[in-house]
C-alpha cells in the first residue's frame, strides 16, 4: 500500500441528510447534526432529493430531516412526494418545522413522518429525535440503546397509583403530572438518595385532549389505541410495546393519536391497565380528564393518593364542590383526595393567604399543597416538550414539585423498608 494510501482516510460514509429548500436558513441544524453524525451527512434540496432517494446510492440512509418554514407550506406536495419516497426506501423522516401552521404538520405526520422538532431547536432535541427513532425499528447503529423496563408477573410487585385531576381545564393538572413523574424518576441512585432509582410510568387517560405526548415532545401512536380497546388480551408484553421512553428514565403510555371518546373504554379495561401497570412499576402517574366519566371511581378506588388541583376562582371551587357531593353520594373514598391549589399567592401576600384559608373553609377541606405560579417558563418548557428540570430548573414550581417527590419517595422507601 503506498505512503498516500496511508495518510487519506476512507471518506467517513453518509448516514443521514437534511433536506430543504435552503439549509443556511436552519444554522441551528447543521450545528446539531455536525454534532451528532460528524461529517457522515449531506445537504439535499427538494428537487435532489427527489432525484437522489431514486438512486442505488441512497439505500446507504438511515433518515432524513425534513427542514420547513412557513414559505415551504405553498410546496406541501413536492415536500409529501419527498416523505412518500423515503418511506418507500424504508428511511425515517424527522421534521424540523419553524412556524409552520398545524393543520400542515398534521398532513406531513399522517402521510409517514416519523418525528418533529420546533425550530429553533430546543438543546439536544435533534438527539433525543434521533433516540426516538430506535424505539420502532430504526437502524441501531443511529439510535441509543433504550432498555426496556423490567415487567414480572402480576402478582410480582404493589406499586403506587398516584391521580392528577383538575378540577377545570388550565389549572395545570398535565403540567403536574408529567414534572412530578420525572421527578420521581430521578430519585434513587444519588449521594442524597442511595437506593436504587424507581420504576415509573406516566399515563395519559385523557383521550381526548391528552397533552403528555405534546409536553414530553413524544409521537403518539396507533398501538396505544390497539391495546386500551383489547385489554382482555393484554399483558405485560404488550403493555410494554405501547409504551415510550423519556431520556432513558421515564416510561409513557401516551394518549392515542386521534380524539376518542372518552367511554371508549370502561371501568374494567381501566382495571386491567392499572393492574398491569402497578404490578411493574413501583409508581404509576395518571393524567386524568377534567371531566368525571364511568371509570373515574375506577381509578379513585385504585389509587393511593388522588391529586385534585385547584385554583383561587370560583370556578374551580364550584367544581369541586360538585365533585365532593357527587363522590360523598355514592359513599366513595373522598378522603384520597389531596387539594392542591396551582398559581398560589406568594407568601408576602397576607390577603392571598386568606382567600386561601376562605376557600378551604368553605368547601371543608384541607389544601395541602401550594403551588406556585411558574410563569413564562412553564410555558416554554411545555412548547419545548421538556420537564421543568431540564429547562428551567430554578423555576419555583419546579422547587416544590421535587420536593413532593422527594417526599413521596421517602414514604416509598420507608415502606419497603417495613415491609421487608
Amino acid at each position: 500500500m503506498s505512503a498516500a494510501a496511508i495518510m487519506t482516510p476512507e471518506p467517513a460514509p453518509i448516514v443521514a441528510c437534511t433536506v430543504s429548500r435552503d439549509v443556511s436558513n436552519f444554522d441551528l441544524l447543521i450545528e446539531d447534526m455536525e454534532s451528532e453524525l460528524g461529517e457522515s451527512w449531506g445537504d439535499l434540496g427538494f428537487d435532489e432529493a427527489i432525484a437522489f432517494l431514486d438512486q442505488p446510492d441512497s439505500e446507504a440512509l438511515e433518515f432524513i430531516a425534513l427542514a420547513l418554514d412557513q414559505d415551504d407550506e405553498t410546496n406541501l406536495d413536492v415536500i409529501t412526494k419527498i416523505i412518500a419516497a423515503a418511506k418507500k426506501k424504508g428511511l425515517r423522516v424527522i421534521l424540523i418545522a419553524e412556524e409552520v401552521s398545524p393543520i400542515a404538520l398534521h398532513q406531513l405526520l399522517r402521510i409517514g413522518a416519523d418525528d418533529f422538532v420546533p425550530y429553533p431547536l430546543p438543546e439536544g432535541a435533534l438527539h433525543e429525535a434521533i433516540d426516538r427513532l430506535g424505539q420502532s425499528d430504526a437502524p441501531a447503529q443511529i439510535s441509543a440503546h433504550i432498555a426496556p423496563p423490567s415487567f414480572g408477573s402480576a402478582t410480582s410487585a404493589n406499586g403506587s397509583i398516584l391521580a392528577v385531576h383538575g378540577m377545570s381545564g388550565g389549572v395545570g393538572a398535565t403540567t403536574f403530572a408529567t414534572n412530578l413523574a420525572w421527578e420521581l424518576a430521578n430519585m434513587g441512585g444519588q449521594k442524597k438518595n442511595p437506593q436504587p432509582a424507581p420504576r415509573v410510568c406516566l399515563i395519559d387517560l385523557d383521550f381526548q385532549y391528552g397533552s403528555v405526548a405534546t409536553y414530553l415532545d413524544l409521537p403518539r401512536r396507533e398501538v396505544v389505541f390497539e391495546t386500551l380497546t383489547d385489554t382482555a388480551n393484554m399483558d405485560a408484553e404488550s403493555f410494554r410495546a405501547a409504551l415510550l421512553t423519556f431520556n432513558d428514565k421515564l416510561h409513557i403510555l401516551t394518549a392515542p393519536p386521534d380524539m376518542l371518546p372518552l367511554d371508549i373504554i370502561g371501568p374494567e379495561d381501566i382495571e386491567r391497565l392499572l393492574t398491569v401497570a402497578r404490578s411493574n412499576f413501583d409508581f404509576v402517574i395518571i393524567d386524568m380528564p377534567s371531566t368525571v366519566v364511568q371509570w373515574t371511581e375506577t381509578v379513585l378506588s385504585k389509587s393511593d393518593v388522588y391529586f385534585t388541583l385547584l385554583e383561587l376562582d370560583m370556578r374551580t371551587a364550584q367544581n369541586a364542590l360538585r365533585m365532593i357531593r357527587a363522590l360523598q353520594a355514592e359513599d366513595l373514598p373522598v378522603e384520597k383526595l389531596r387539594f392542591g391549589l396551582n398559581r398560589a399567592p406568594k407568601f408576602t401576600d397576607l390577603n392571598g393567604k386568606s382567600r386561601i384559608k376562605r376557600l378551604a373553609e368553605s368547601l371543608d377541606i384541607s389544601i395541602d399543597l401550594l403551588l406556585p405560579d411558574g410563569g413564562r417558563q412553564v410555558t416554554q418548557a411545555n412548547d419545548h416538550g421538556l420537564p421543568l428540570s431540564e429547562s428551567a430548573a430554578k423555576c419555583p414550581l419546579r422547587k416544590e414539585l421535587q420536593k413532593l417527590a422527594q417526599s413521596i419517595f421517602d414514604v416509598h422507601v420507608a415502606a419497603d423498608a417495613a415491609a421487608r
